[in-house]
């Protein structure tokens, strides 16, 4: 592969529209199967190099966008945040990643621990573990390669869960947030270690399960968060132009992020507080709207730069994803909401 397309496959974070449409899908696809490759070692999470971030220490979760009055606030924040880190993995090598890879930890981290966990640094401490992430073919892979590539990753995600609640917690609030193959992850932490568990509910803030589908069925006790102060449920939403419909997404739940309610009524850019484009530079108020329907969240783009949009396929209809800047286009939104939810939180105990 050549250099430069090898750079451009990292700069676009989770371009699949893109590679789909320009048939590059080949070019990121394991040579052999799963079993073919020895996986690289599991990671000890007793070692901080295998967390991308940890409150302890300076990291990229706690960096705030440039030019603006924003600061990170973990040395006093009330709650914890586990972030699981989206795919950044699209190198051919491999099914899993190796957690050795310096050049993709310090992408991971300028990229999306940067731009995506640090909305949480005034609302929580932030832990985001290294994991073995499943290359973004797992998820287009007709055999059964790419779900063999996923569990290997859950299973290191579950692991650092397991450990944060072992040796960090101490009974602290707890916010649970991802994207993309993150939130695919943590939508599945949620059920075996929150939805029937009542104890540990009680200590959920709340599930930002940004960036992959959440249907409705997913569990039998959390709920989708109703209301901006709601504790103890989940939000979710997809990003996507105003006027697209994607049908696989038609059952799962979205949030509207302007409102923090489920109907459909569309709330005007006026209620966004701020986004932030892909340069991390600034704070865009009244950057887009949002709008619930049928399993995505539609938006008018925005009239500057710095948010990322690609063409998804769809059934004959194709529009666009704005699945890159999931993050960014609420940053301000999602920031605020996060701390209101922990002062709510707080005012709920005994």
């Amino acid at each position: 592969m050549p250099a430069s397309r090898l750079i451009m496959l990292r700069l676009l974070l989770f371009s699949l529209p893109w590679l789909l449409l320009t048939g590059c899908l080949n070019l990121i696809k394991p040579r052999r199967d799963f079993q073919a490759y020895v996986p690289a070692a599991a990671p000890d999470y007793s070692r901080p190099e295998n967390w991308a971030a940890l409150p302890a220490r300076a990291d990229a979760a706690d960096q705030v966008p440039t030019n603006t009055p924003l600061r990170d606030g973990q040395a006093q924040a009330a709650a914890d945040v586990f972030f699981v880190h989206p795919t950044t993995l699209f190198k051919p090598q491999a099914w899993n990643a190796d957690l050795a890879d310096e050049q993709l930890n310090r992408f991971t981290d300028n990229s999306t621990i940067r731009k995506q966990a640090s909305v949480f640094n005034a609302a929580g401490r932030i832990y985001a573990p290294r994991y073995r992430q499943a290359t973004l073919m797992s998820f287009f892979d007709s055999t059964a390669n790419g779900q063999r590539a996923l569990e290997l990753a859950y299973g290191d995600v579950r692991a650092a869960f397991q450990y944060y609640l072992d040796h960090h917690n101490q009974g602290r609030p707890i916010i649970v947030a991802g994207h993309s193959q993150g939130t695919h992850h943590a939508r599945r932490l949620l059920r075996e270690f929150f939805d029937q568990h009542p104890a540990r509910q009680r200590q959920l803030v709340a599930a930002y399960l940004i960036g992959f589908d959440v249907p409705r069925s997913t569990y039998q006790v959390l709920q989708p968060c109703a209301d901006s102060l709601q504790t103890g449920c989940y939000v979710s939403w997809n990003a996507a132009e105003w006027g697209y419909e994607f049908p696989p997404f038609r059952q799962a739940v979205v949030t509207n992020p302007l409102t923090w309610t489920l109907d459909t009524a569309a709330a005007p850019a006026t209620l966004n507080l701020g986004g932030v484009p892909m340069s991390f530079d600034r704070i865009e108020p009244q950057v887009t709207d949002a709008k619930v329907h049928q399993g995505v969240l539609w938006l008018h783009p925005p009239k500057t730069g710095g948010y990322p949009r690609f063409l998804l396929p769809g059934q004959p209809l194709l529009r666009h994803s704005f699945h890159i800047a999931d993050y960014g286009l609420y940053y301000l939104n999602l920031r605020r909401n996060a701390v209101a939810r922990v002062q709510a939180w707080q005012r709920q105990q005994p």
